[in-house]
């Protein structure tokens, strides 16, 4: 029962995979199952050794590079307080380097001004630059380049 051999091939192809995370094992596991197929519907060893090559290949050179660029690729959208940079907010009460209170997104936020020497009065619109923990970093739009 040759497809015994290529399933307990493809269970280490996998478990390799699971320590290295490359995703060639687990291509190639994806192959040796290809093969136990092969073995398991009658082919004779040629057949299965083909199979398994290549299914092999085709994984390694499509499927791989496909997978690793969507890996690396970072995500369409933003999520979270990251969200929120580059929005604009009304200050509610004046924003200093140390304080304030704007609005942004519907809900009042803790906010500081980007420029530690700047006081931007309230009713002005600003722009959120980043986030730091539960306070917004602003500046007023009007000043932006």
């Amino acid at each position: 029962m040759p497809w015994i051999l290529w399933l307990i091939l493809a269970v280490a192809l996998g478990a390799a995979e699971i320590f290295t995370l490359t995703l060639a094992f687990g291509l190639l596991a994806v192959a040796a199952l290809v093969a136990a197929v092969a073995a398991g519907v009658g082919g004779g060893l040629l057949a299965q050794v083909l199979a398994f090559a290549v299914s092999g290949v085709l994984g390694l050179l499509v499927v791989r590079p496909i997978a690793r660029r969507q890996m690396k690729t970072p995500p369409l959208s933003r999520e979270g307080a990251e969200a929120l940079v580059g929005r604009t907010a009304v200050v509610l009460k004046d924003v200093s380097a140390q304080a304030g209170l704007i609005k942004l997104a519907g809900e009042e936020w803790s906010a500081r001004s980007y420029d530690e020497s700047q006081v931007i009065a309230a009713g002005t619109t600003v722009e959120v630059l980043e986030i730091e923990g539960a306070r917004a970093v602003v500046y007023p739009r009007e000043l932006l380049p």
